[in-house]
């Protein structure tokens, strides 16, 4: 990922609106990765990451600009809830499955890559095993005749061949070995008493040692593509590479957020809960800071990992983290809270924004959405107005609004009568949506 931080900053402006000093410190921090690997001689290894804290309420983009910047760097990203950890009481989740989780995510992003690195090859290969299917192959002969016959046979392949990448044949039935899908069905009796990773290894062992029987199936020629492609391009990828290779990217280029950080804040007590959310701290603590984690793929060192933590830190305070994992996330950035205006925005700018959304799905049913500028205006002073007069829950309040103002239509269509344009006027919007402002309690609409 070489892309500049302000390059960066342009790349999450596609998606997320505002928070321009949280966007500018995850682009530096982002840089800084790259800046670190073309460091020359030993010092690369000691430059350590800027772990980043994010304090703001929910929906305000914490999430979503965390997640953009794993997209925008081809990053595993994994993202896990601090609370997760203490939910069973004083042991909760094992803290390293945050790492063992972005190996896997790692794992799965280079073997996608290799993937489409050998399609095309693989697609060869399931042409002729389609092919074979069709049309069996005759060897050549030493008989005249017989060569003739070769050469029809050529002859006819070849003809089958075109048709099936015009796709004249996907209806066509024909039967092929496949491997099964399922799992061995190997359960572990006492496996919540082994280690996870030991389980795993343990698991895939056995698995690798029962006898695999392909499995024929009378399946569509296009079906067959889809089967086959899969099975032959997992032939053509080297595994022992794809491991090496998720290792090393999980190790400079991962990226593990953790969410609701501030509910594993002590409070000052000494007793009872508290003691559980210091002891989860602690154990945070040398994964932040840098230790070695098994995984099924190998090991994983955390030192150069990018940890993104996030909360909203309303009844506790970024202070009452132990001091040792506050020096751990030295780069310290408060969202702000969403205006009126920056609702307008969320609706209209963003690529994925929820109008272009709602949009999408009514096109696939045949009907044009179209919204006016009074209309968006309107939905998001609701949205904005509900906030304020209950728990404010950011940008996920639009989501809200716009199911409880489109669902009727989304019922309706295709069955009843629907015109093929749909324009929201702001009239329309304050008729579907005077029950929420009306309703000061507004519970039977909280999703």
């Amino acid at each position: 990922m070489s892309l500049t931080p302000q390059q960066i900053v342009r790349e999450l402006d596609k998606y997320i609106v505002g928070q321009n000093e949280a966007k500018r410190n995850v682009a530096i921090a982002m840089r800084n990765r790259w800046r670190r690997m073309q460091a020359k001689g030993e010092i690369g290894n000691e430059i350590i990451p800027n772990n980043i804290l994010m304090i703001g309420a929910t929906g305000v983009g914490k999430t979503e600009i965390a997640r953009r910047m794993a997209r925008i760097a081809d990053a595993p990203f994994v993202k896990v809830e601090a609370s997760k950890f203490t939910e069973v009481g004083y042991v909760g989740r094992d803290v390293e499955s945050m790492v063992r989780d972005l190996a896997e995510q790692s794992v799965s992003l280079v073997k996608a890559q290799k993937r489409e690195a050998v399609r095309e090859k693989a697609a060869q290969i399931v042409e002729e095993i389609i092919l074979d299917a069709l049309i069996p192959p005759i060897h050549l002969a030493q008989k005249e005749s017989e060569k003739l016959d070769v050469e029809l046979n050529d002859q006819t392949r070849n003809l089958f061949r075109e048709k099936i990448k015009a796709g004249e044949l996907d209806e066509r039935k024909i039967e092929i070995d496949v491997k099964p899908s399922h799992g061995t069905g190997i359960s572990m009796v006492g496996a919540g008493m082994m280690d996870e990773t030991a389980m795993m290894n343990l698991q895939e062992m056995l698995s690798g040692m029962m006898p695999q029987k392909n499995k024929r199936r009378k399946v569509t020629v296009a079906e067959a593509r889809r089967l086959l492609l899969e099975e032959e391009a997992a032939k053509l990828i080297d595994m022992d590479e794809v491991k090496e290779e998720a290792l090393r990217k999980a190790e400079e280029a991962g990226i593990i957020f953790i969410d609701e950080i501030d509910k594993i804040a002590s409070s000052g007590s000494k007793g009872g809960v508290d003691v559980s959310r210091e002891g989860v701290q602690r154990d945070l603590l040398p994964i932040v800071e840098g230790s070695a984690v098994a995984t099924k793929y190998g090991v994983v060192k955390t030192d150069h990992i990018l940890f993104v933590a996030a909360g909203a830190f309303h009844v506790s305070k970024p202070s009452d983290l132990i001091p040792e994992l506050q020096g751990r996330f030295p780069i310290r950035v408060e969202l702000e809270n969403l205006t009126q205006k920056d609702f307008v925005r969320i609706l209209n700018e963003p690529k994925n924004a929820l109008t272009k959304q709602y949009q999408a799905l009514f096109e696939a049913e045949g009907v044009a959405l179209q919204f006016e500028d009074e209309a968006v205006q309107q939905i998001a002073e609701t949205a904005f107005q509900i906030n304020a007069e209950m728990e404010n829950i950011g940008a996920r309040r639009l989501h809200t609004v716009m199911s409880k103002l489109l669902n009727e239509y989304l019922f309706d269509v295709p069955d009843n009568f629907i015109p093929s344009v749909i324009v929201v006027t702001a009239a329309m919007v304050k008729e579907k949506l005077d029950g929420l402002i009306k309703n000061k309690n507004l519970s039977e609409y909280i999703l």
